[in-house]
């Protein structure tokens, strides 16, 4: 199994990858389908009105998410890793006005942003509990083309089709030439000792089958460079997140005091659980308020991988540069792994897939760059997802906001916690990750729907009474 580093970590804007990033790739997808010759449905004119339907969680929570919104703009033509956001609301705002879309090679088509997107709250479709349809129509109302999509998280997305065959996808991915095609914790295991190379190096000779070396490097250094400064804009905002709950940012007021703290000799031991928790906080302030953040592996989670990086950065003794390359690479092998053997997806398996399986990949990036075997990586991933099983993905009123903001800052401390034990031992543990992965998947299945990203239980219906 091959699963990119640029796969796991991209670009893009909050307040989520599978509620916001990927609807608005559907959206583009589907008109790149309509524009680009994909047989329509016979007797049908030239498509004149365009409709989209959520089901699912993408129904449920998609007010709060914003998923109306991408769907505008990924039909507008905006791409989440590359848009303007100030080119973005003026034509949204012409949308609104005008209620036409205007796509290059396609005649203009109908399209109203308060009737053309519809939230289904029946129950999901078959494949996945992130769904929705697009249609379109020609002027007379016969259907012209109608696409279903799976968003199915980190900003995934596949189509119905895709979906059904992606057994045979995963099989193709061994047969295209990577020499370190592991697609289990005990296959990279083998395969490091086989090799005698670290996790990072193998995935690394892995992503050079498609990128070149020079390449390969500056497009990992990017990746951090737009954590590093999502940190930053988090740490420097103030004021009222979206969305009406009237939450409040603290990350910039935290960090005040913590840096005024700093030379006094004063502090606690325990402080750099809250160095960890603001840099995490920070990023995904910035998520909820649709800033950019990158996936890591989703924007709920966007907050607990630089989180941990800055603090291997700023705080350990002995970091270096290339430490945050292998960081990077460890880390995105082991979501490499999750994903495909279980879920990153919160409306899937509850947040213990998202913020679990963060806290997973930034345990044994941190661990590897303080120069952690490979057995002791693997362990660290292990510890750090082992006790986050069973976590719900419950948000308040369907915003990023609680409980997950301050959630990524306690993933952020449980997997510096578990790197730390891992590298006290020699690798050597009861539960292998590929275990715990399993465990994992499992426990999502038997979740009830109630916790899982629908807003429906939990935090989510228990709420102070002001």
């Amino acid at each position: 199994m091959f699963l990119s580093i640029f796969d796991i970590f991209k670009p893009g804007i909050g307040p989520s990858s599978s509620h916001t990033m990927g609807p608005m790739v559907a959206a583009a997808r589907f008109l790149g389908a309509l524009a680009g010759g994909t047989e329509p449905e016979p007797g049908s004119g030239p498509p004149a009105h365009v409709t989209a339907t959520l089901h699912g969680s993408l129904a449920w929570t998609g007010k709060g998410h914003a998923t109306d919104r991408a769907v505008c703009l990924g039909l507008l033509g905006f791409d989440p890793a590359r848009v303007d956001m100030d080119r973005a609301e003026a034509a949204l705002e012409r949308l609104a006005a005008d209620r036409t879309l205007a796509p290059e090679g396609l005649p203009e088509m109908r399209f109203d942003p308060a009737e053309d997107v519809v939230f289904d709250w029946g129950p999901p479709l078959p494949g996945h509990a992130n769904g929705l349809v697009l249609r379109a129509f020609d002027a007379a109302g016969h259907l012209r083309m109608q696409e279903t999509y799976y968003s199915v998280g980190g900003g995934f997305v596949v189509t119905e089709r895709e979906h059904a065959g992606h057994a045979d996808l995963r099989a193709a991915k061994f047969e295209a030439g990577f020499p370190y095609p592991f697609g289990s914790a005990a296959e990279m295991l083998r395969m490091g000792a086989e090799s005698g190379l670290s996790i990072a190096r193998m995935k690394w000779r892995n992503e050079t089958v498609l990128i070149p070396e020079g390449e390969l490097g500056r497009r990992i250094d990017a990746i951090w460079s737009a954590m590093d400064a999502c940190i930053d804009r988090g740490l420097s905002q103030e004021g009222i997140l979206p969305g009406g709950l009237s939450v409040r940012r603290r990350a910039q007021a935290i960090h005040v005091q913590l840096c005024e703290e700093a030379g006094r000799n004063l502090a606690q031991p325990h402080v750099v659980n809250d160095w960890l928790s603001v840099y995490a906080m920070a990023v995904n302030e910035e998520n909820a308020a649709g800033g950019r953040v990158v996936t890591s592996p989703t924007n709920g989670a966007a907050g607990v991988v630089p989180s941990v990086i800055r603090y291997y950065r700023d705080h350990c003794v002995g970091a270096r540069p290339e430490g945050i390359r292998t960081f990077l690479l460890t880390a995105a092998a082991i979501g490499g792994l999750v994903k495909h053997n279980a879920s990153i997806s919160g409306a899937e398996v509850g947040c213990q897939g998202e913020v679990g399986s963060a806290s997973a990949m930034a345990a044994a990036g941190l661990c590897a760059a303080l120069g952690g075997t490979n057995a002791q990586v693997e362990n660290a991933a292990e510890i750090a997802l082992e006790h986050h099983l069973g976590m719900t993905c419950d948000p308040a009123a369907g915003l990023v906001q609680v409980p997950c903001i301050e959630r990524n800052g306690l993933g952020a401390i449980k997997a510096v916690s578990a790197a730390s034990l891992s590298l006290r031992g020699d690798g050597t543990h009861f539960m292998p990750l590929d275990n715990c992965i399993e465990a994992m998947r499992q426990t999502g299945r038997d979740m009830s729907e109630k916790y899982k990203e629908t807003s429906q239980g939990g935090l989510a219906v228990n709420l102070p009474e002001c």
